[in-house]
């Protein structure tokens, strides 16, 4: 029970490619962004499509997924923690983020075609 007190889980269409960055030990670090899309009813009877942008941030064997299996436009489902940090930006400003730190996905469709999901793809990979 207590790996649910941070958890998050999202539905929705990657904005980019994964950046990815390998250092020097061979551990890989991937970067994205994750759209997901709720259409809303307001009070006038008007319907809106509401879009949230998500950071996404994985590491190891789960950057290795990212980089093989994604790519702009596909659309999975990613579960993971959330994470607020701060860092200094390049002129030396604080600057404060937040991010999922991504466990696990499950590809739902490549970009133009679509996927079978097998059992093991459902099983978090290890790192």
């Amino acid at each position: 029970m207590k790996n649910l007190l941070n958890s998050v889980r999202l539905v929705g269409n990657v904005g980019y490619d994964p950046e990815i960055r390998e250092f020097e030990s061979g551990k890989k670090l991937a970067k994205l962004t994750l759209a997901t899309n709720e259409r809303v009813t307001l009070l006038s009877g008007d319907v809106v499509n509401n879009t949230q942008w998500h950071r996404l941030v994985a590491w190891g064997a789960v950057a290795d997924r990212f980089e093989k299996m994604v790519k702009k436009g596909s659309k999975l489902m990613v579960e993971g923690r959330l994470q607020h940090r701060s860092y200094l930006d390049a002129d030396g400003q604080k600057k404060e983020t937040s991010e999922v730190v991504v466990k696990n996905i499950l590809l739902i469709e490549a970009k133009g075609k679509s996927v079978q999901i097998t059992e093991d793809d459902l099983q978090p990979a290890g790192e």
